[in-house]
């Protein structure tokens, strides 16, 4: 009998000795940055049985620093699980961006509202509060390149274009060999190196070639950037000895830059820039359009997250001066890297600005105080985009590791349509209270609108206040919107100025509502805002759910009210088609409202189209905007 106790027990001993050897050569692993084998170990645990809280934190953290997102989703998803809004702030903000990376946004936004809550002054969080509306931002900017697919691109790794004469440099890890010390053990690639491409007659890139042999270390050499006369040259190397990859005390090989000579044809020795350091990595250079300043991306201290973009004079001399932050406007807590400048438009690589996934490249403009754009798509993705480079014909190269390419990541050529909107940095600054008390009210919405649509969208802070940047530059009237549960919706008409800061005090009366009379109209006499719809969509939008959420409240506290929803258009446009359209519109109404809980046999929905105008602007008659605009509106007719 004991026999069979023992037994057991002792091979448990053994399997459980045997897993506890596991764990250690796991952490190895990750410790010594050999990811990709620290993940097979860690899934390996994971499907014997052991799965914790740190095993989640590698695995997810390995995947994440491989750009493997999606995976690392499915891994910090497991760890938000088992430690919801306890886990580290950090874990919570990369768990919202990979959720990205499979289009997942409403999941990630309410993560970054999470991570909101457990930071306080992080620039991402700030950012993502100061354009909550981020997504239609993008959209706006969206469609304005034409993408290509290369035929240089390999089945590895090949990313960071630069140009050269009349040829392409870039880097990448074809380079395959069968030794071990040529093998990166992060990702089990073999090292980078720079390759070249010409450009044929007819605008193609032609077979790439290795681009100076001499320059191709057993490290990762990678990009580049050459002044006009092509007589110079900067680039990216590995911390290395005797040309040999070599690490620092705590196992990180860093980045280094280099600058090159070309002289009397041939390249001359490297010479490492002053600036670096074997504490911290200094990489992607690139010059600004005199080539009097070098911008270059860094960990190194005064930076404020992973990596920030800097810049450093270059003095007639060729001496340097002190690199430069360039600040909070365009670094976050998160990765801002490969910068490029062209006509003093500086383009960056960021994940801490709210973006579509990954890496999402960006622009801003150099000495002005205009607002950061997101390219849009298709430049930008869910997955990796950067090393962004364009010249003066509007045609252009970057990288990303989206799907549908040849390898880890890929050389995209484009052509851009459509140069980018900025838009001046001009300042809504504002607190919201109650009306009856004067308390602040935290986690109010606020909104400014521009005609029918949302220029921008924030949640009031713990003391109520808030503050949105990046109005259009022009001078105009918008509306304010502040909306919080239990409270009616406020709002006020303010004037925007170019470069000035708006100040507002919003205060919100508690709903406190008196049963309606049959025969009113809802909107009359709860004082709401118009409901819009885009142009030729019945869609509801953000801002009007707000309202119809008022709605919602009013029928919940008299369950015997009834609703005739009733859609009215102005009368430009044919008339049945006017018709059919405001009877879309009532009808999306209609259904929104069931989706909040309200029974279907309470409401009913009619679209008059532009039977019912309520001016003298009918069809024919030359009338402004805003008399049009008396004539688009939404009826909530009460009846018991």
């Amino acid at each position: 009998m004991k026999k069979t106790i023992i037994l057991p027990l002792f091979l448990f001993a053994l399997f459980a000795i045997g897993q506890e050897g596991k764990v250690k050569r796991a952490a190895t692993d990750f410790d010594n940055y050999a990811f990709m084998d620290a993940i097979d170990s860690y899934e390996n645990l994971v499907n014997e049985g052991l799965s914790d809280e740190e095993i989640y934190k590698k695995l997810g953290n390995a995947n994440y620093v491989n750009a493997r997102y999606a995976e690392a989703s499915r891994w910090y998803g497991k760890l938000m699980a088992l430690k919801g809004d306890m886990a580290d702030s950090e874990y919570i903000y990369r768990y919202a961006q990979t959720l990205k990376s499979i289009e997942d946004y409403d999941n990630s936004d309410k993560w970054m509202r999470k991570f909101e809550a457990a930071t306080s002054g992080d620039e991402r969080a700030q950012k993502f509060s100061e354009q909550m509306n981020y997504l239609d931002r993008i959209r706006a900017n969206s469609d304005r390149y034409t993408l290509e697919t290369l035929t240089i691109n390999s089945k590895v790794s090949d990313f960071a274009p630069s140009f050269f004469g009349q040829s392409l440099v870039f880097s990448t890890a074809r380079d395959k060999s069968i030794a071990a010390r040529n093998i990166h053990k992060w990702n089990n690639g073999s090292f980078l190196n720079l390759h070249t491409a010409k450009f044929t007659e007819d605008g193609q890139l032609g077979t790439p070639e290795k681009f100076v042999k001499k320059l191709n270390t057993k490290t990762h050499e990678s990009s580049s950037a050459f002044t006009k006369d092509g007589s110079t040259m900067y680039f990216t190397r590995n911390n290395s000895q005797n040309g040999q990859f070599s690490r620092d005390k705590k196992g990180i090989s860093r980045l280094k830059l280099y600058k090159t000579i070309l002289k009397d044809g041939t390249w001359q020795k490297a010479v490492e820039l002053p600036f670096n350091s074997d504490d911290y990595s200094v990489a992607h250079p690139t010059l600004s359009d005199d080539e009097k300043t070098l911008y270059f991306s860094s960990d190194m201290p005064g930076t404020s997250g992973a990596s920030d973009i800097f810049k450093v004079s270059i003095n007639s001399d060729g001496s340097y001066g002190e690199p430069e932050n360039l600040g909070s406007t365009i670094n976050t807590e998160g990765r801002e890297t490969f910068p490029f400048v062209k006509n003093d438009i500086l383009y960056f690589a960021s994940d801490g600005h709210p973006g579509l996934g990954g890496l999402d490249i960006f622009a801003a403009k150099l000495g002005s105080e205009q607002g950061i754009q997101n390219l849009g798509s298709p430049l930008n993705s869910s997955a990796d985009d950067f090393s962004y480079i364009i010249d003066d014909t509007k045609k252009g190269y970057f990288a990303s590791n989206r799907d549908g390419g040849q390898g880890d990541d890929d050389i995209y050529g484009f052509e851009e349509n459509e140069p980018l909107p900025f838009t001046c940095i001009s300042k809504v600054t504002g607190v919201v209270k109650d009306l009856e008390n004067g308390k602040a009210l935290a986690n109010a919405k606020v909104i400014i609108m521009a005609e029918d649509s949302i220029v921008l969208e924030t949640l009031s802070d713990n003391d109520g206040g808030f503050k949105m940047n990046y109005i259009p530059c022009s001078e105009a009237s918008y509306s304010i919107i502040a909306n919080k549960d239990g409270y009616l919706t406020h709002s006020e008409d303010i004037v925007i100025q170019s470069g000035k800061v708006a100040e507002v005090v919003l205060e919100l009366p508690k709903k406190d509502y008196e049963k309606v009379v049959e025969g009113q109209d809802l909107m009359k006499v709860l004082n709401l805002e118009p409901i819009y719809f885009d142009y030729n969509k019945s869609y509801i939008r953000k801002d009007a759910a707000y309202i119809l959420n008022q709605v919602v409240a009013y029928m919940n506290k008299y369950p015997d009210a009834k609703v005739s929803i009733e859609s009215h258009t102005d009368s430009r446009g044919k008339d049945l088609y006017n018709t059919l359209l405001s009877e879309r519109r009532a009808k999306s109404t209609r259904k929104y409202l069931i989706k909040k809980g309200i029974a279907s046999e309470r409401l009913t929905a009619i679209g008059y189209g532009e039977s019912r105008l309520t001016n003298e602007c009918g069809n024919g008659v030359t009338c402004s905007n805003a008399k049009h605009d008396k004539n688009r509106r939404s009826e909530f007719i009460v009846n018991y």
